[in-house]
C-alpha cells in the first residue's frame, strides 16, 4: 500500500496508547449509574438567588446524612446535584433548605441508586461489549469465507475488531481527560454512545470490506492484494464521507442546542463516529495487506 497508510496507521496507534495513559492514569469519574448514590435536578425560579456550584455544595453538605457532595451548572438556571445515596427524609431537608436560603425551587428529577445496582449495571455494560464485539467477529468470517483462498475470513473480523478498539479506546480516553480536568461522569448514556459508535464503525468497515471482496473476486490475483485494498477505499469513500458527514453534522447541532443532558452524548458519538470512518481506511485496511503479506511469506 501507499506510504501514507503507514504513516497514519502508527499515528493512530499512538493514539490509542495516549488513551489507554490517559485512563490508566486519571482513571474515569463513573456516574451515579455505575457506583451508586443519588442525582437532583433543580430549576432555581428567581436564577438572582442562584448560588454558586461550591456555595451550594457547602450548604447541602452541612445536612444529616449527606456526603460526597458536587454540583454542575445547567443552563442559566439548573443545577445537578450528585451526592451519597440518601433516603427520603435526606431527600427532603434538602429540598427545604434550599427553598429557605435560595427562594423558590423546581426538582426537575430525583434518582437514587444503591452501589449494588450501580456495579451490576456496570457488569452488564461490560458483558454486552463483549458479547457484541465476539458476535462481530463471527458475522465476518461468516460473510468473508469465500476470500478463504486470499486471507483468511478470521482476518477480516480479527481486523474489524482492532479497529473497533481503536473506536472506542480513544473516545474513552477523552472522556478520562474531561473527567479529571472538567468533572464529565461516565454513566449509562455513555454506554448507550459506545454501543451506537460500534455499530456505525462496523457497518464502515464492512462497506470498505465488502468492496474488497468484490474485487478480489472480480480480479483474483492478477493484482497485488494492497492495490485492490486501495483502490477498494477509493470506490467507497464519497459514500463513506457522505454518510457520516450528515451524521456528524446533526450531531454537532445537538452538542451545541441540545441542552446538558445530551451534550456528552453528542461529544462522544462525533468522536467515535469520525474515528469509525477513519479506522476503516487507516487501521482495518493496512491490517489486511500486512496479514495478507504474512500468509504470502509462510508460503
Amino acid at each position: 500500500m501507499k506510504p501514507a497508510y503507514k504513516i497514519v496507521f502508527f499515528i493512530s496507534a499512538a493514539l490509542v496508547i495516549g488513551a489507554i495513559i490517559s485512563i490508566a492514569v486519571f482513571g474515569l469519574r463513573f456516574g451515579v449509574d455505575f457506583k451508586g448514590g443519588s442525582e437532583i435536578q433543580l430549576i432555581f425560579n428567581d436564577p438572582k438567588k442562584m448560588p454558586s456550584p461550591d456555595d451550594l455544595t457547602k450548604t447541602i453538605s452541612e445536612i444529616s446524612g449527606v456526603s460526597n457532595v458536587s454540583a454542575s451548572p445547567v443552563g442559566a438556571d439548573g443545577m445537578i446535584i450528585r451526592l451519597n445515596q440518601i433516603d427520603e427524609a435526606a431527600h427532603q431537608a434538602i429540598l427545604t433548605t434550599l427553598n429557605t436560603r435560595y427562594g423558590k425551587i423546581t426538582e426537575n428529577s430525583f434518582d437514587s441508586i444503591g452501589p449494588t445496582v450501580g456495579q451490576d449495571l456496570r457488569d452488564k455494560s461490560i458483558w454486552a461489549i463483549i458479547i457484541l464485539l465476539l458476535a462481530i467477529v463471527v458475522y465476518m468470517a461468516i460473510v468473508f469465507r469465500k476470500l478463504a483462498k486470499v486471507l483468511s475470513p478470521w482476518a477480516m473480523g480479527i481486523a474489524t475488531i482492532i479497529a473497533l478498539f481503536h473506536d472506542i479506546l480513544i473516545p474513552i480516553g477523552v472522556f478520562a481527560l474531561l473527567g479529571h480536568f472538567m468533572g464529565v461522569e461516565i454513566t449509562g448514556i455513555f454506554v448507550a454512545a459506545i454501543l451506537t459508535i460500534l455499530g456505525y464503525s462496523v457497518s464502515d468497515s464492512v462497506v470498505v470490506l465488502d468492496r474488497v471482496r468484490e474485487n478480489v473476486l472480480r480480479f483474483g490475483s492478477k493484482e497485488k492484494f494492497g492495490d485492490i485494498v486501495h483502490k477498494s477505499i477509493m470506490q467507497t469513500l464519497s459514500r463513506s464521507l457522505n454518510t457520516n458527514l450528515t451524521t456528524l453534522l446533526s450531531l454537532i447541532a445537538i452538542f451545541f442546542f441540545g441542552g446538558e443532558s445530551v451534550k456528552y452524548f453528542a461529544l462522544a458519538l462525533i468522536i467515535g463516529i469520525f474515528l469509525g470512518a477513519y479506522s476503516s481506511i487507516f487501521v482495518a485496511s493496512p491490517l489486511l495487506v500486512w496479514w495478507n503479506g504474512m500468509k504470502a511469506f509462510k508460503r
